[in-house]
């Protein structure tokens, strides 16, 4: 999840084991917990809300 933000154009700030993203043009940020290198269900919900909301990764991605 966190290289998919990463190369959809998000800034990743780590504080601990937060990975926190935010990206320009969209409001708010992402916090990231990850348990046994895997998102926890309602982060992987979080981070399809905005990549729809924001229509993110709708063109391909180098």
């Amino acid at each position: 999840m966190c290289t998919l933000l990463v190369r959809l154009g998000f800034d990743e700030r780590i504080k601990g084991d937060h990975h926190i993203f935010s990206c320009e043009g969209v409001v708010g940020i992402i916090n990231l917990q990850p348990r046994y290198n895997k998102a926890k269900p309602y982060q992987v919900k979080q981070v399809r809300s905005i990549l729809v909301k924001y229509h993110l990764g709708e063109r391909d991605v180098d």
